[in-house]
């Protein structure tokens, strides 16, 4: 049929990812870097996507398309939702021992890693694993717990990341321009189902680094709870701007 339907110019998208956070119905995804539409029949046609967009990449056009399939969607959302059911701890995820669920309890007196650097470095990691498609939703640690949710370039652009954001923190890290899909569906769950004490959001500077902090934001809104957030940025030499 013929139909209005969402175009986007993968030469004007910048890989944010904002318009995968507003699409509710799944249909938009992230593919090599780009928004893309994945799938005509989760397509509304009302354009949620579009004021998000920071360069106007996605438009509308009225073209050969599937008929939009509520059904479908409904059945994807629920599909979504029973994949971030409530893992054991002791669960692999996908079957890699990379993924088994782990707390570490470090102090003021918990010894510093030795490195090859004549001076000790302390790590300030509390958990494992730390990427959001990773962590089990009802995690341990996440009762509690002060949440840091990180574009993963931070930890390498700023120098003293570990001292300054991560310590006495539970700590998640993703790339919305790498990674396919939404950040919000999780990070809802992560909020709703334990009693998190406060968000920080640490991204970078650039454009598509947008994408962790609206998905964060998102999740804070859906949780439906009054939780204290802030937002830091840094630049890609590594200063936190103000």
């Amino acid at each position: 049929m013929i139909r209005k339907i969402i175009k986007i110019d993968e030469q004007k998208c910048n890989g944010c990812g904002l318009c995968v956070s507003a699409c509710h119905e799944g249909a938009i995804g992230m593919v090599a870097g780009k928004a893309r539409l994945l799938r005509d029949d989760y397509c509304d046609g009302l354009g949620n996507c579009l004021p998000v967009c920071p360069t106007n990449a996605i438009g509308f056009e009225e073209r050969e398309a599937a008929e939009y399939d509520e059904a479908a969607v409904k059945a994807h959302e629920a599909a979504v939702k029973a994949d971030m059911e409530i893992q054991p701890a002791a669960t692999l995820a996908c079957g890699c021992p990379g993924t088994n669920s782990k707390s570490f309890k470090r102090g003021l007196s918990a010894a510093p890693v030795q490195t090859a650097m004549p001076e000790p470095v302390q790590t300030y990691l509390n958990q494992w694993p730390v990427q959001i498609k990773l962590v089990p939703i009802g995690a341990p640690y996440f009762a509690g717990a002060n949440l840091l949710v990180a574009a993963d370039c931070a930890a390498y652009a700023y120098g003293n990341f570990h001292s300054r954001f991560m310590k006495n923190k539970i700590t998640v890290i993703g790339c919305p321009k790498l990674d396919e899909g939404d950040y919000s569906e999780k990070l809802t769950a992560i909020l709703k189902n334990n009693a998190i004490k406060s968000v920080t959001i640490v991204r970078m500077s650039v454009p598509c680094c947008g994408g962790i902090e609206n998905a964060a934001k998102t999740a804070l809104q859906r949780s439906g709870k009054m939780i204290p957030w802030q937002v830091v940025t840094i630049s890609t030499d590594g200063e936190i701007l103000e």
